[in-house]
């Protein structure tokens, strides 16, 4: 009898030193994950390359504006980075369209570009190739209102 009091007496100790463990793990993990938080940043950085010639570029694009590479017209939704305590981890979700020889347009690609792995979805093209390279707070080019209101 003293012996299965003590067996329970243990594997109560081990469910509460498995809880304690449990409940420290989500304080920890979600203290961190509040330093960890998203910038929402208004400028998506991209290169691409044109297989033809070889070239590589590299271009800026605001959120929610759209601008051409040969015939791919790239419209970044949304780009986050982390702060620099973080590792770094950029990504944004893009909608690449191409637009056709009967100059027709069509979507080629909608989802999420990450910088740090740029071949994971980069937007692959028989002549184009599109990737992200990073996201910043502002661009030397002005800003999309700014241009129309200078016209």
């Amino acid at each position: 009898m003293v012996v299965s009091h003590q067996r329970t007496e243990t594997r109560g100790r081990l469910a509460a030193t498995a809880l304690f463990a449990v409940a420290g793990c989500v304080f920890l993990c979600t203290a961190g994950a509040t330093k960890a938080a998203r910038i929402d940043n208004p400028v998506a950085v991209f290169s691409g390359i044109d297989k033809i010639t070889g070239r590589i570029t590299t271009f800026d694009v605001y959120i929610g504006e759209t601008v051409q590479f040969g015939a791919l017209q790239v419209t970044p939704r949304v780009c986050y980075s982390r702060d620099d305590t973080e590792a770094p981890k950029t990504d944004t979700f893009v909608e690449v369209d191409e637009i056709t020889l009967d100059r027709k347009i069509r979507r080629i690609f909608t989802g999420w570009m990450f910088a740090d792995s740029p071949g994971l979805n980069a937007v692959e093209h028989p002549v184009y190739d599109v990737w992200l390279t990073s996201c910043k707070a502002k661009s030397d080019l002005p800003p999309p209102d700014a241009a129309a209101s200078q016209q």
